[in-house]
């Protein structure tokens, strides 16, 4: 096994703030982040101190839900030494169709690697994995996309008629049968295959099974799972769900100033903060949907059609706490009042929710969680890597379409004179056309004006008789395209980051070491991506 590293640069589709974040340009983003993010090992050393009756409360409640996922003995050491005292790195993610995409595997693997480094550092940490299971979007959640031989599949389950309601509670049902079926098609009869058959079943929901399916994966590793939708954990979070409804104008205000301050910086806000938004979901008590809260007067508030006074908020606050949700500005915060975190592990979008996510930290916590990126990478199986060396690409170079892969290839593939002969051709009409172009200008504006276009014209035809030769090639050697279009369906599928695509259980029926290769790779640091090479 061997990586290649690039810089976050190199990828496509790259935030500004990410970018920045990424490379480290702190004197850019210091007034957006805390400064335990900054590098180094200060996240080890900040670790917020909990009050023992909610850390011996919390984890009780964690040994039970683990449990019931199946944990074995690592998780019940794990969950031993944050009774004892240890604090936490945690990361996320939505409890989609079969574990979700392979960007899930790495948030855990980075999760366990960052506190198994802080705990060889004398700084005890266990890794956590909070599933966000109370989000409402289904159509977020109900597929898992995997390479069925030389097609790209998509898994769907169907919209179940409880529309709008917390995706984490709902039963898989029947449904599940026939896409488990398909899945064994496609991946064939494995140790994954079993598993994900095991958990997956009509009774189960999307959360306990998901949270299930990352408890085995991971169970060398003693990852604690957490489902925080339950109404215990609500109860101990109730604290900031009352700071978010009785100080709701003052954290709108600072999140409204946080959101011109990052345009002003040239970057944007990942969450739109609207003239009556709120932190907080309110589920409707008789239909179970769950709706944004907003605030739309000065003591009134509405969730879907129904409106509520503050007392309203509180009184359901006090009896049913399970009723009401923050969002994902809020989310952290509640978080890291239910968990002893030094750290969190998040992505692109989640790294931009912590910079307006501060202003809440600070204004209801008084400090600031530090976000650290999740480890990226492209997976790259061996019969990839042979074509990648047979056409002397690199990672980068695949980026790309398969049809702008393919010329590539056919440009190469072209005989060392053609090259020559089109180079020397290209070269000298661009410095003839430079010159004449120039002289044009000089002459008169309007003048030099129709010379550039000219010019463009000659050049698009200069471009067209390389195009014409490489797809001469391309036809010649047909295997060329067939080699395009592989590299780009399995790196770079449909234009997207492998890691955001594929279903992470698709990679485990092919390399069952992945998990342990994975947590060893797992870092944060100068590397943006890893091409891994399995």
């Amino acid at each position: 096994m061997n990586a290649d590293c690039y810089p976050v640069t190199a990828l496509p589709h790259v935030s500004d703030l990410y970018r920045d974040y990424v490379s480290g340009n702190w004197e850019k983003l210091r007034a957006f982040y805390s400064d335990a993010a900054a590098g180094g090992d200060q996240w080890m050393l900040d670790s917020p101190a909990i009050e023992p009756a909610h850390r011996a409360a919390i984890v009780e409640l964690l040994r039970r839900q683990n449990r019931g996922f199946g944990a074995d003995s690592a998780t019940e050491s794990n969950l031993d030494r944050l009774a004892q005292g240890a604090a936490a790195v945690v990361t996320g993610q939505q409890v989609a169709l079969f574990g979700g995409p392979l960007m899930t595997l790495m948030k855990a693997a980075t999760a366990i690697h960052l506190a198994g480094e802080a705990s060889r550092s004398g700084h005890p940490h266990v890794p956590i994995f909070w599933l966000a299971s109370e989000d409402h979007d289904f159509d977020e959640v109900n597929q898992a996309t995997i390479l069925c031989g030389n097609e790209i599949t998509t898994l769907r389950l169907p919209q179940p008629s409880a529309s709008g309601k917390p995706v984490g509670d709902l039963p898989l049902g029947d449904a599940i049968l026939p896409l488990l079926g398909e899945l064994r098609r496609c991946l064939g009869e494995n140790v994954t295959t079993d598993l994900l058959s095991s958990l997956y079943t009509p009774a189960a929901t999307f959360a306990s099974a998901f949270g299930g399916l990352l408890t085995r994966i991971f169970s060398r590793y003693g990852l604690i799972v957490i489902d925080s939708s339950a109404r215990p954990f609500h109860a101990l979070g109730a604290s900031i769900l009352r700071a978010a409804i009785e100080r709701a104008d003052e954290i709108h205000a600072a999140l409204i100033e946080r959101t011109a301050a990052l345009e002003q910086a040239g970057y944007h806000a990942q969450v739109m903060v609207g003239e009556s938004s709120s932190l907080l979901f309110l589920v409707d008590e008789t239909t179970g949907a769950r709706n944004a809260l907003k605030k739309v007067a000065n003591d009134t508030w509405s969730a879907g059609p129904a409106q509520y006074t503050t007392a309203d908020l509180i009184r359901i606050l006090d009896t049913s706490p399970e009723r009401l949700s923050p969002n994902a500005l809020l989310r952290p915060v509640v978080q890291d009042t239910l968990l002893p975190t030094s750290a969190y592990i998040g992505g692109p979008a989640e790294v931009a929710y912590f910079a307006q996510s501060q202003v809440v930290y600070q204004r209801i916590l008084g400090r600031t969680t530090p976000v650290l990126p999740r480890y990226s990478a492209t997976l790259i199986e061996p019969a990839l890597a042979r074509l990648l060396e047979q056409h002397g690409l690199a990672l980068p170079d695949v980026l790309t379409t398969g049809d702008a892969l393919a010329h590539q290839l056919g440009a190469r593939a072209m005989p060392v004179e053609g090259k020559r002969k089109i180079s020397a051709a290209g070269n000298a009409l661009h410095d003839e056309l430079e010159a004449v172009t120039a002289w044009m200008r000089a002459q008169d504006e309007g003048l030099g004006h129709a010379a550039d276009i000219a010019a463009s014209k000659m050049l698009y035809q200069m471009n067209r008789l390389r195009r014409l030769s490489a797809n001469f090639q391309l036809q010649r050697d047909p295997s060329l395209r067939r080699h395009a279009d592989a590299l780009c369906r399995n790196l770079f599928p449909n234009g997207n980051l492998q890691e955001r695509v594929f279903a992470g259980v698709s990679f485990l029926v092919h390399d069952p070491a992945l998990i342990d290769l994975l947590v060893e790779q797992a870092r944060t640091g100068n590397c943006g991506h890893h091409a891994l090479y399995l």
